[in-house]
């Protein structure tokens, strides 16, 4: 059964990168199997289905340096590559202290830690997870 693209897309023409994109587990596997090739550090993925409707995944990792936070990004874009997908873009790889990939359903941030820091990515997304799970015991 073939995922269907996400709802922001729907309007949009289907074109050879997303006529044959891997399913979300794949595409999610292939993303961290990068990460990790290229040692990146504290990676978090936060689920945002029913949240957003821009994705379903995040996945946010950090960098040792604005090198380190580049390579990780092209890794990141090659392993996709090879699964048989095109990301629909990427940003702020020429000052590389934060850099967003855009794979659609899943949107990868890779950052200095102290850029990870300042914007709190994972306390913006999980705001409220907390409450609501301590609420249920």
């Amino acid at each position: 059964m073939s995922k269907q693209p996400s709802s922001r897309r729907s309007n949009e023409p289907e074109t050879a990168s997303t006529a044959n994109a891997p399913s979300l587990p794949v595409l999610r596997q292939r993303v961290l199997d990068a990460l990790d090739e290229l040692k990146a550090r504290d990676v978090r993925e936060i689920d945002v289905r029913g949240k957003t409707s821009i994705a379903d995944l995040l996945i946010i990792a950090s960098g040792t340096s604005t090198r380190h936070v580049k390579s990780l990004a092209d890794e990141v874009v090659k392993f996709v590559k090879r699964a048989g997908m095109l990301p629909l873009g990427v940003e702020g790889q020429s000052e590389a202290e934060w850099v967003l990939v855009d794979l659609g359903d899943i949107i990868v941030h890779v950052m200095l830690p102290r850029i990870r820091e300042f914007y709190g990515l994972e306390r913006l997304w999980t705001v409220g997870d907390h409450d609501s799970a301590a609420a249920n015991e």
